[in-house]
C-alpha cells in the first residue's frame, strides 16, 4: 500500500468512527464542541532564527473526540520539520485518554507515516503529560515523551517549565535519524496572559542530539546543542 493509500484509509476510519459516535450521541446534554489551542509560536532573539510552531485542536462530544496535532520548524520561509497528526480519543481513566491515529512527518524529505498509539493527561501534581508509540513502514519504531508544569506567580503570569524526548526504533539516514535515544528538548518561558485565551512569553529553549542522530548532524555541518532566548505567542480559541 502506497503512503497516500495509508494515510487515506487512517483518515477515513477515524473521520467514520467520529461521524458514528457522534450520531449515537445523546441530546442536548453532550453537544458538539470544539478548541482550538496555539501552544507556540515563537523565533529566537538572534537574526536570522527560525520559527517554531505547536499547536493542537479538537471537536467532538464528551466521549469521543477527533484531535489534529501539528508542530514544525521554518527557516528562512523553508519548511525545516513539519508534522501532522491526526488522532481519534477517548477517555480511559479520570484526566487520561487514549489516542490512535496517524502520524505524517511531511519534512524532512522523504515523507514518513506512522500509526500512532498514545495517551495524554494530567498526572500527579498537574504534570501535562503526552506519551506515544508510533509504529512506521519498513520497521521503524519511535517514542515520544512530553511533560509540561504550569506554575502560577499570579493570575496572569504565568511560568512554564517542559521537557521532551524522542526515541527511534532503527536509523533512518535519509532523514537524519539515529537509533536509541536521538533528542532530548527543555524549555522555560514565561507568559503574560492579557486574556486567558491570548498570552504573549519570553523564554529559554535548550535541545541536544545524542548517539547517531548526534553523528548524522555533525555530518551535515550541524550543531548538536543549541540554547536560544526565544519570544513568542499562546492562545487558544
Amino acid at each position: 500500500m502506497s503512503n497516500t493509500s495509508l494515510a487515506s484509509v487512517v483518515f477515513m476510519a477515524l473521520t467514520m468512527t467520529l461521524t458514528s459516535t457522534m450520531a449515537h450521541a445523546g441530546g442536548d446534554d453532550d453537544p458538539l464542541l470544539a478548541k482550538l489551542m496555539l501552544e507556540e509560536l515563537e523565533t529566537g532573539v538572534e537574526t536570522d532564527a527560525p520559527i517554531n510552531f505547536s499547536g493542537q485542536a479538537w471537536v467532538g462530544h464528551d466521549m469521543h473526540k477527533l484531535w489534529f496535532k501539528t508542530e514544525g520548524e521554518y527557516q528562512r520561509r523553508d519548511a525545516q520539520d513539519v508534522e501532522l497528526q491526526a488522532l481519534y480519543s477517548r477517555p480511559i481513566a479520570p484526566y487520561w485518554d487514549l489516542q490512535l491515529g496517524l502520524r505524517v512527518d511531511i519534512e524532512p524529505s522523504p515523507t514518513r507515516n506512522w500509526a500512532v498509539v498514545g495517551v495524554q493527561g494530567l498526572a500527579p501534581y498537574f504534570f501535562d503529560v503526552d506519551a506515544a508509540l508510533f509504529i512506521g513502514e519498513e520497521g521503524r519504531s519511535a517514542l515520544r515523551l512530553s511533560a509540561e508544569y504550569e506554575l502560577l506567580i499570579t493570575q496572569k503570569l504565568i511560568l512554564s517549565p517542559e521537557i521532551e524526548m524522542n526515541l527511534y526504533g532503527k536509523d533512518d539516514m535519509d532523514v537524519g535519524i539515529g537509533s536509541g535515544l536521538a533528542d532530548v528538548g527543555a524549555g522555560l518561558r514565561l507568559r503574560y496572559e492579557i486574556v486567558r485565551e491570548f498570552a504573549p512569553y519570553i523564554g529559554v529553549d535548550w535541545s541536544q542530539k545524542f548517539g547517531n542522530t548526534a553523528d548524522f548532524a555533525r555530518a551535515e555541518g550541524e550543531d548538536t546543542q543549541e540554547t536560544q532566548f526565544v519570544i513568542g505567542l499562546r492562545a487558544w480559541f
